[in-house]
């Protein structure tokens, strides 16, 4: 079961409460969603602000349900405190890859708590790599494919879904929980490896122009 932690009773809290604020009041919706065109403009709160939105009911009960049962791992490894630093970091480095890929679209528009929750996720998969997703992947499995399906998507520009926001989100639960916590290099060093293999691809990618 996940935790009960104050920690991640603040965070669902804060998501549930600033979400359906926004589900019934669009001014509010639109003055905190991540826009690039605002965020050029100085409207900076809107890299934060936005991770506490969401589309719908159900894309927030996915990303709280996948936060809940990933976030006592963390917590247990790594503290409460750390736990808040890998989600809001992972947060913010979200945003910032997400407004990185598209800042010469003005328009382009994002909400969710994806990219902090993934962070989470990552962080959890590289403190335990043989965790059990869905009862049967093993957690590097998952946080490998899944991150390649991300750049994919990226690449194709696959639905409505800030696939860059979930590889950032990503990139800081990785780095961010390998400072808190450098005897992963020593004690899994080979999953520290693989688990950065899709983030070098990106970047490859990236250099060469196709992303």
């Amino acid at each position: 079961m996940g935790s009960l932690s104050l920690f991640t009773i603040i965070i669902i809290a804060a998501n549930v409460l600033i979400s359906y604020k926004g589900f019934n009041d669009y001014g509010f919706f639109e003055r905190y969603k991540f826009n690039v065109g605002s965020i050029q403009r100085g409207e900076q709160i809107r890299i934060f602000s936005s991770a506490f939105l969401h589309a719908n009911p159900q894309h927030l009960l996915f990303n709280m349900i996948t936060l809940y049962f990933f976030a006592d791992r963390v917590i247990y490894e790594l503290g409460e405190f750390n736990f808040l630093i890998v989600y809001i970091g992972s947060l913010i480095l979200g945003s910032l890859l997400s407004f990185y890929f598209h800042k010469n679209e003005y328009q382009y528009s994002a909400v969710g708590a994806s990219g902090a929750v993934m962070g989470v996720l990552y962080s959890a998969i590289l403190i335990d790599p043989m965790m059990q997703i869905n009862f049967i992947i093993p957690g590097f499995v998952f946080g490998i494919g899944y991150l390649l399906y991300s750049i994919y998507g990226m690449r194709k520009r696959l639905g409505n879904i800030g696939h860059d926001a979930h590889f950032g989100g990503a990139i800081g639960g990785y780095a961010i929980t390998l400072i808190l916590k450098p005897s992963l290099f020593e004690t899994e060093l080979l999953m520290v490896s693989l688990l950065a293999v899709p983030i070098v691809i990106l970047f490859v990618l990236h250099k060469m122009g196709k992303i």
